[in-house]
């Protein structure tokens, strides 16, 4: 019942939250629809909430890979990285990689967005990546100073480390 997860979203721990989508397992669908939705507060926490919630691969998303990925660019910047966190737990198919790219890349391009949101928007860009080596330039040309500068440290490091994977197995 909608009312019931719109509760546990705002007046239990994330321990709790997880705890009673598992011991209710018909609400799944019930956080992807607010996962999806623009329903304040609820769509950031179930978005938040549902990765905590499934699988890898989870076959109760498959069908909803297209509608989370067409959501995306109207989120605000924390829906985004909640969404972006759970399509990278799923295998994408083809069809949706190509939008999904373009997505992460409008993302990652915008350097006064959260740096949470870009780091795990150019996590998606490697991951699609790895399928496709021909788009190893463009990876390359995504991790120059004027993307990187930005970030911390630690998110500068990383993002090369992917990028420097990718790069090397094309050469």
């Amino acid at each position: 019942m909608k009312a019931d997860v719109e509760y546990i979203l705002t007046n239990y721990n994330k321990a709790a939250m997880v705890s009673y989508i598992a011991a209710h397992p018909e609400d799944f669908d019930v956080l992807i629809e607010l996962a999806t939705s623009d329903k304040l507060p609820y769509s950031w926490r179930a978005s938040w909430l549902l990765w905590s919630c499934m699988e890898e691969n989870d076959p109760r998303l498959k069908g909803h890979i297209s509608r989370l990925i067409e959501t995306i660019p109207s989120k605000s910047d924390a829906q985004q990285r909640e969404l972006f966190i759970i399509l990278q737990k799923m295998e994408l198919a083809r069809e949706n990689e190509g939008i999904l790219f373009d997505i992460c890349v409008d993302v990652w391009e915008k350097i006064h967005k959260k740096p949470s949101v870009r780091f795990n928007a150019f996590k998606l860009i490697a991951k699609i990546a790895k399928r496709y080596p021909e788009l190893s330039n463009e990876i390359a040309y995504f991790t120059q100073s004027q993307y990187l500068d930005s970030l911390s440290s630690g998110a500068k490091k990383s993002i090369l480390k992917m990028s420097n994977s990718l790069i090397e197995k094309t050469n």
